[in-house]
């Protein structure tokens, strides 16, 4: 199986803990941003780069979708600016409720999957890990 390094940027409070299943988040380094292979850009719909290339996978996630009644940030707003990115991919998500977090993930190793390989970059590892 192959090993996939996905970084999962936002800021405090968005809920990339909860999407993660991790404990505390640290700092991310410039090392994660250099090997991360694909991208999560999280931000809350209640609350308003590093790499050498345009082509990296990567996907926008409106964290929160389950509190609906305190949206401050629309869907359409979410879905231009990943036009706007690239055409990056979009998706709204609720960690809480469950709602599209294993497709976060599945989308971008899709994306992964989909870039030819790098030449002279060998797959020693074979599982999957989220930095």
């Amino acid at each position: 199986m192959r090993e996939y390094k996905l970084v999962v940027l936002a800021s405090g409070g968005v809920g990339k803990s909860a999407l993660t299943v991790q404990e505390q988040f640290t700092a991310m380094r410039d090392l994660y941003m250099k090997n991360g292979q694909g991208f999560a850009l999280v931000y809350s719909i209640t609350i308003l780069r590093v790499k050498d290339t345009d082509d990296v996978p990567m996907i926008l996630v409106g964290n929160k979708c389950d509190l609906e009644d305190e949206r401050v940030v629309g869907k359409e707003q979410g879905q231009n600016l990943a036009r706007q990115w690239n055409n990056c991919a979009f998706l709204e998500s609720s960690a809480k409720s469950k709602i599209n977090v294993n497709e976060i993930f599945y989308d971008l190793v899709q994306q992964i999957n989909r870039k030819p390989p790098v030449p002279g970059k060998t797959r020693k590892k074979s599982s999957c890990q989220l930095l």
